[in-house]
């Protein structure tokens, strides 16, 4: 049995798709975009994988550990589209979509954790 509903791994599929295609869409004339938009394919399609590894937990421990590895990645994940947006003046839709996803993720994985180490 997983221990991640399927709405949440497709969820996080769609969004490491997201990653992608944003990454795919950056202008590579700018050596820190090149180097932020690599950052970002990195930690966006981690946060997919990370949600494979929990929903394959063998306990309370291992599904905590494995999501505060997909927090982690989430995080940094905004971290790059805030960057790509203010210093490098990347703007438009896909932009702005993983980077509220991204809080969206961290939110709801948040307090998936916060509730699990309070049993």
């Amino acid at each position: 049995m997983s221990r991640l509903s399927e709405e949440l791994r497709e969820r996080t599929k769609a969004y490491a798709s997201a990653v992608i295609r944003l990454y795919v869409a950056l202008p590579r004339q700018r050596k820190e975009v090149e180097v932020l938009g690599h950052q970002l394919l990195r930690s966006g399609t981690s946060v997919a994988a990370h949600a494979r590894e929990a929903s394959r937990a063998r306990s309370d421990s291992e599904f905590c550990s494995k999501l505060d590895g997909l927090l982690q990645e989430a995080d940094e994940t905004q971290l790059w589209t805030e960057l790509l947006r203010d210093d490098c003046g990347i703007t438009g839709t896909e932009v702005e979509l993983v980077n509220r996803e991204s809080g969206e993720l961290l939110a709801i994985f948040t307090t998936i954790v916060s509730k699990l180490r309070r049993r």
